[in-house]
């Protein structure tokens, strides 16, 4: 009889030794890993999303961590702009530059699938939309695509009243994203209550709907323990506020 307590032992033993060789130290994040959070608008319930990191992938030789966005709005929200949108990244197995990045948008009347592949050979980023048209851009030998960048920043101790700068790519532009944290404060949400540090990223640095409001702000609460989970995310921009708070995790690493 097969003792399932004992091979999930070992199969937890093996995930943590795989870890450490890695990254010099426990990931703060492992294939398994669920985050769901709601999604309001001011005060008004519009919809939910979910983050989440995929069971490795084999491309071209290379093994890839794979992380996945989600987004819908609910049956209040559809009836005024409904959302079924999925952005996809995999990014190289150190977690060192992204390898790809994709994007399914349904978004209102907004119809678009979007594919980027980076090739740090010839450093261009080629970008085909509704696969149409083939464009290229020319990236540094390293960049992480706007998905990546939220687990990218979970690797490292997050400082207090620090800036991070990250090399930044979504096929149509290049840009160094540069991050500033402030202090630690306890924040409630659904889940429970976390003692976090909020992060922004200047705003110069944005485009769409941030390079449009004068007063935009986009801030992001990570947990100051070893897995760094991002459990709110607020925005705020010339179509009003928004904000994402985390509901559930599952498939954490040990907290320490």
């Amino acid at each position: 009889m097969i003792d399932m307590r004992s091979d999930r032992k070992l199969i937890l033993g093996l995930l943590f030794i795989w870890t450490v060789n890695l990254f010099g130290s426990v990931s703060p994040f492992v294939a398994g890993e669920k985050l769901e959070y709601s999604l309001k608008w001011g005060f008004i319930p519009v919809g939910s999303a979910v983050m989440e990191v995929l069971p490795m992938r084999v491309k071209e030789g290379k093994n890839l961590q794979v992380i996945r966005f989600s987004v819908r709005t609910n049956d209040f929200a559809d009836a005024f702009y409904k959302v079924r949108t999925e952005v996809e990244s995999e990014v190289w197995e150190d977690f060192s530059k992204s390898y790809s990045y994709s994007k399914t948008q349904r978004e209102g009347k907004t119809k678009r699938d979007v594919k980027v592949q980076f090739n740090y050979e010839s450093l261009v980023a080629e970008y085909i939309e509704n696969r149409g048209i083939r464009r290229t851009l020319t990236i540094p030998n390293r960049v992480f695509d706007p998905l990546a960048i939220a687990y990218f920043f979970r690797l490292f101790p997050i400082a207090e009243n620090s800036t991070k700068t990250l090399p930044t790519c979504d096929g149509k532009r290049f840009m160094n994203i540069v991050v500033r944290t402030g202090e630690s404060n306890y924040i409630s949400v659904p889940s429970g209550k976390y003692k976090a540090v909020g992060t922004t990223p200047e705003m110069k640095n944005l485009s769409g709907v941030f390079k449009k409001s004068q007063d935009g702000i986009l801030r992001v609460w990570y947990t100051v323990d070893n897995r760094r989970i991002p459990v709110k995310i607020s925005s705020k921009v010339i179509v009003g506020s928004f904000t994402a708070s985390l509901v559930k995790a599952s498939g954490l690493v040990p907290k320490s």
